[in-house]
């Protein structure tokens, strides 16, 4: 039977990407090595740095301003890393928190500066995306979780602002286009939508760095991993790779837009469904902050729940059970999940209802 991998994390790659991944493992482009292997200061590695490198430049168009880093420690890492490397103790960030990983960011961050929370969708358990908020002109940047995995919500629209956002894209990267002069600073962890856990993205302009007085341990210091191109420590080479290939495939399947028209079509079909099913019901009710990557839903009659996850395990459809601190239901739905796989969800759904509506 056929899976349909709706988990949030690590989450599903296209296929052609595990296959190619998996002969260099064995065998790495027929040098007779498997990619476990080699150095990380081997030509055949810096050769694939340098393209990985390169496709998050070309995705993002991004110009000589801005710095592409392949870093370890995850996402999490990258909460106390920005404000570390971005603010002194006598500044001010300004921080929008909009779910779980908002709030473990505006905690790291506090033990490096001052943070201000310009705003908090918390005492709606997080439903919604924060509008029409005051931003100081004197923050040295706006931090943003532009999607949230586990309330399923996402930014559609960015606040108006001259001060850089500082963004932790790890469930959308490469989803949709974005304008990247409105950020100073972007990282995400490889495995929402662009590999394997193990490798952090961060993409940073090089002249918000240096202006921070603390001394930091070189590892976290941003200026030395670029000054050593992302090699300082040995790098995370098979997620380097693998994250190399899943561009390539983003690339040559349409780029940022390719993906974004996949992904709009992918999440209307399973809101339609959610919205005109009687057993069913939608966790962000404001359609224009809903998630195109991570789609909340809870059933009517909660008792339910149980026999929904068994039809949805008996069609294939794994990965849809809600984050334990929310509850209900999650269907994750990547760049590299197909709209079948969509389809077969709410085939499931539809099922379900006739059976017990």
């Amino acid at each position: 039977m056929k899976k349909h991998n709706f988990s949030a994390g690590p989450a599903i790659l296209p296929a052609s990407v595990m296959e190619e991944a998996a002969k260099a493992v064995l065998d790495l482009n027929g040098i007779g090595l498997s990619l476990l292997e080699i150095s990380h200061r081997s030509p055949e590695f810096t050769a694939i740095l340098e393209e990985a490198v390169q496709l998050v430049r070309d995705l993002l168009q991004l110009n000589d301003d801005y710095a592409v880093l392949f870093l370890s420690g995850g996402a999490s890492s990258q909460f106390f890393m920005t404000a570390m490397n971005l603010l002194n103790e006598d500044d001010r960030a300004g921080y929008v928190d909009t779910g779980t990983w908002s709030t473990k960011s505006i905690k790291e961050a506090k033990l490096f500066g001052q943070v201000a929370i310009l705003a908090s969708s918390k005492a709606d358990n997080y439903s919604y995306i924060p509008k029409g908020y005051a931003i100081p002109s004197d923050l040295k940047y706006v931090h943003l979780t532009s999607n949230n995995t586990i309330f399923g919500t996402q930014y559609h629209q960015w606040p108006e602002t001259d001060v850089p956002f500082v963004c932790d894209m790890s469930s959308d990267i490469f989803s949709r286009p974005i304008n990247m002069s409105r950020f100073g600073l972007i990282y995400a962890g490889a495995q929402k939508n662009m590999g394997p856990a193990g490798t952090t993205l961060v993409v940073v302009r090089k002249d918000l760095l240096g202006k921070v007085t603390r001394a930091m341990p070189s590892m976290l210091d941003y200026r030395i991993h670029i000054d050593k191109g992302s090699t300082f420590n040995t790098p995370p080479v098979f997620p380097i790779y693998v994250s190399m290939l899943t561009m390539r495939w983003i690339k040559a399947n349409g780029g940022l837009k390719g993906m974004q028209q996949h992904n709009e079509a992918k999440a209307e079909i399973l809101y339609n469904e959610i919205d005109r099913n009687p057993l069913f019901k939608a966790k962000v009710s404001n359609k224009e902050d809903r998630s195109l990557m991570n789609v909340t839903f809870v059933l009517e009659n909660a008792a339910l729940e149980g026999d929904f996850l068994a039809a949805c395990k008996a069609a294939g459809c794994v990965g849809v059970k809600g984050h334990r601190s929310a509850g209900g239901f999650r269907a994750s739905i990547y760049n590299a999940l197909s709209k079948e796989s969509v389809q077969a969800l709410v085939k499931v759904m539809q099922e379900f209802t006739n059976n017990k509506g």
